[in-house]
């Protein structure tokens, strides 16, 4: 008789060392964790006003435009909100008059909705493609279309975009002056991307970077930042906590506008830092990489498996969907958090018999490795 998924004990030496394996938020790396209580009693819990939050900014700050390989004439713009409030601040500060948005899942979509909404703001162009795929941007009139709305990584279905030529030729041929805006909530930090391609990479801090949310990371270039400025001039109504004015005025001095959560940016800076000690970029995408593939290889060789994204071009190297056949994967998660191995849910509104595993280069690939020696286990039994 089949074990129930609450029965289920999986032995001790198959069990991953660490059984966190959320695609947001992520596993926390215990380094971390102790260097934020390391700063308990002369960090937490005082102004984000003075020098002593002040100089952790300008590390987390300073940390990101070494990592991502910034000109000097970028700004490192910081806000609260994470990436849901930066696009209702883009929306305000960023898109001058029409946005073409690339929809192709849950995130992707809500920022079309919310330049949609926008009452200032023409409708936007949205073009869709299945989940499970992406489509690609066009190149619309200078007149018609003045910023791209792109998406790195879309976390809920775990399919990637490369922005590289010649995804972004369409955006570029269109008016070089146009802005290309990218969501990279789930692949900063673990996705290498061009600063030359991009004009605005934002995301919040709760997937690659191993930290709690609450916060948005808006890497902007000088284009973004004269479009902010020049938006600015104009008198257009923006609430002050959605103002990128002011977040950017605020940034350069080494803070935010309003109170942000301390532990956040500590923890952010830490894993930044953390990454940079590595090898910068280059090291953690291919520590992700690295975990992704021995998802997708564990996948294809099982009758009972196999990945959600049918072309290895788009699978996500940092979310992994995988479906199932013939067994439940609902049933599965459960087997594995009795066991202490969390989040492998599927997305919600994905709505299919499905898990989805992070693979963040804070997650060690050894323990995902260990993770599919599990899954087997649990499904010889079920």
């Amino acid at each position: 008789m089949a074990s129930t998924s609450s029965s289920i004990s999986i032995p001790a030496d198959l069990l991953p060392a660490d059984g966190r394996f959320g695609s947001g938020p992520s596993k926390v790396r215990p380094e971390a964790v102790e260097a934020l209580r390391s700063r308990a009693l002369d960090y937490l819990g005082t102004s984000h006003r003075r020098d002593g939050v002040r100089s952790v900014v300008g590390r987390l700050r300073s940390a990101m435009t070494e990592l991502f390989g910034l000109g000097d004439d970028w700004e490192v713009v910081l806000g609260n909100g994470g990436s849901t409030g930066f696009w209702d601040a883009a929306a305000f500060s960023l898109v001058e008059r029409r946005a073409q948005h690339l929809a192709f899942g849950e995130f992707s979509e809500k920022f079309a909705a919310v330049t949609s909404a926008a009452p200032h703001l023409d409708d936007p162009m949205v073009i869709t493609a299945p989940y499970g795929s992406h489509p690609t941007p066009v190149a619309a009139d200078p007149a018609d279309i003045d910023t791209y709305a792109l998406t790195h990584n879309e976390t809920s279905t775990g399919v990637s975009m490369p922005l590289t030529q010649p995804q972004l030729d369409a955006c570029r041929r269109g008016d070089p002056a146009a802005l290309v805006l990218v969501d990279a909530t789930s692949a900063a930090g673990a996705m290498t991307w061009a600063p030359a391609d991009v004009d605005c990479y934002y995301f919040a801090p709760q997937k690659a970077f191993a930290s709690d949310g609450g916060l948005f990371v808006a890497l902007c270039s000088p284009a973004a930042v004269e479009q902010i400025e020049r938006i600015d001039s104009t008198g257009r109504y923006r609430p002050a906590t959605l103002d990128l004015a002011i977040a950017l005025r605020n940034s350069r001095q080494d803070q935010t506008y309003n109170t942000p959560a301390l532990a956040t940016i500590l923890l952010t800076v830490n894993t930044a830092e953390w990454m940079l000690a590595g090898g910068g970029l280059a090291w953690a995408a291919s520590r992700a990489a690295t975990s992704s593939e021995t998802v997708y290889r564990w996948a294809a060789a099982r009758e009972f498996a196999s990945p959600f994204v049918s072309d290895p071009q788009m699978r996500s190297p940092v979310v992994c969907t995988i479906d199932f056949l013939g067994v439940s994967a609902d049933d599965i998660a459960a087997a594995l958090r009795a066991n202490g191995i969390i989040d492998t849910e599927g997305y919600r509104k994905l709505g299919r018999n499905q898990l989805r595993i992070a693979a963040f280069p804070a997650i060690d690939p050894a323990d995902v490795e260990a993770l599919t020696a599990c899954i087997d286990y649990v499904v010889e039994r079920l």
